[in-house]
């Protein structure tokens, strides 16, 4: 058996080690997170691909038999299997949290105007990076406020379809809050509600280091005010707008909806109307002072968020990061949160959102959703996959459960 094969088989193995066995400390997550995400996300193609690797081997090119090079594709296969099983249970796993939290009975309120459940759609493993839906029209570059292609945001609604008093959700796409763009994240989330009739806007921001915070959310802050102004015109309605988004995008979201006016965050446009109906945070970044004297969160706020991102040494100016932190403003009152979070974050500790749940179910009124999804690395919802779609179906169910809430409470009162 060829040396080629060999080498194929145990790169295979060590990426599927890391992807259930994920490396944690220090810079060694990154790379870790790196290899791991889409390996986890992709492990049915990769399963494919290496048992067709090893049939050609042991067919076409009769190589002869190597015992290490197949105990090793033995264990990649065996680990890749554990993998694709523990994204499969992801669908029993929320749907197990949405009836915890909101109760066995959502599923008979919600009327919606087409199947929405949480099946794998057809061909949508197949295609991992088919995003587009030809029943979704999404209008470009639509601007926000002035400036250049930082200030501009997309706009998903259905196709051929007139609207009138859909509701918003607000997408805010992550990068540790230095790359990233609107046309990159939360393309399956914004497809399926721009489907089942909601309008969707994804926003861009200003990023850093050459824009340091605040000055990403106040950008998003305009966006929200933006979009309760002007959504009436693409068919919205205004008085019901969520927002979500993913890592620095998960943080924006929820900073912005638990701060709504707080005039720091909304220079020369105190006035305007940025509240939020409910917040949808997956995998954010919710202490970003080091509140809770996690090690972790320690480490991001003095290696990356102070001069990368604050451009600002946390030692003097603590308070900008402590009330950059959405944890810092947990009160009696807040929107509901459905907030989503993997166990295998090399990336953000999934102790952030255990935390940052915790304060909401001790402090706030609000309805409260937490999913804590085994054997998940950061991002596993950029592209389709058995656990994204798994995960989009929920948090369908769950804004959709939340409209129907909102507007039973509207005509009660």
């Amino acid at each position: 058996m060829s040396r080629g094969y060999a080498r194929r088989q145990f790169t295979l193995a060590a990426l599927a080690v890391n992807a259930v066995r994920p490396q944690r400390n220090g810079w060694s997550a990154i790379p870790s997170f790196a290899f791991g995400w889409p390996t986890s996300e992709l492990a049915p193609h990769l399963l494919g691909a290496a048992a067709i690797d090893t049939a050609a081997e042991l067919t076409v090119r009769r190589g002869k038999a190597s015992r290490i090079g197949l105990l090793a594709g033995v264990a990649a296969a065996g680990l890749l299997g554990y993998t694709i099983a523990g994204a499969r249970r992801t669908g029993t796993e929320l749907d197990a949290a949405l009836r915890e939290s909101i109760g066995d009975g959502y599923l008979d309120e919600l009327e919606l105007p087409g199947p929405v459940d949480l099946r794998l759609p057809r061909g949508s493993v197949a295609r991992p990076f088919s995003l587009k839906q030809r029943d979704v029209e999404v209008l470009r570059n639509v601007p926000y406020t002035e400036g250049g292609r930082k200030a501009h945001l997309d706009i998903y609604k259905p196709k051929d379809r007139e609207l009138s008093g859909a509701p918003v959700l607000i997408q805010v796409h992550g990068g540790g809050w230095t790359i990233g763009n609107k046309e990159q994240q939360g393309l399956l989330l914004m497809n399926r509600m721009a489907q089942q009739g909601w309008v969707c806007v994804s926003v861009n921001y200003r990023l850093a280091p050459k824009y340091k915070f605040p000055t990403q959310i106040v950008d998003v802050k305009r966006a929200i005010a933006w979009v309760h102004e002007n959504i009436k015109e693409y068919g919205g309605d205004s008085s019901y707008v969520a927002i979500t988004g993913g890592s620095a995008g998960g943080h924006l979201a929820a900073l912005a909806a638990l701060t709504p006016g707080l005039a720091d965050y909304q220079p020369g446009f105190e006035e305007a109307d940025t509240s939020i109906s409910a917040c949808v945070p997956f995998y954010g970044v919710y202490d970003l002072a080091g509140i809770t004297n996690e090690r972790a969160a320690i480490e991001m706020r003095d290696a990356f968020l102070g001069p990368r991102v604050f451009g600002k040494d946390p030692k003097t100016d603590l308070d900008d990061f402590i009330q950059a932190s959405p944890l810092s403003h947990v009160t009696e009152h807040t929107p509901d949160f459905f907030v989503i979070h993997g166990t295998n974050d090399t990336v953000v500790s999934v102790n952030q959102a255990r935390t940052f749940v915790a304060a909401l179910k001790e402090k706030s009124d609000a309805s409260i959703t937490y999913a804590e999804l085994p054997g998940t690395q950061h991002a596993f919802e950029v592209f389709s996959s058995i656990r994204s779609q798994h995960t989009i179906a929920a948090v369908s169910r769950w804004l959709q459960w939340h409209r129907a809430k909102a507007e039973k409470a509207s005509a009660a009162r």
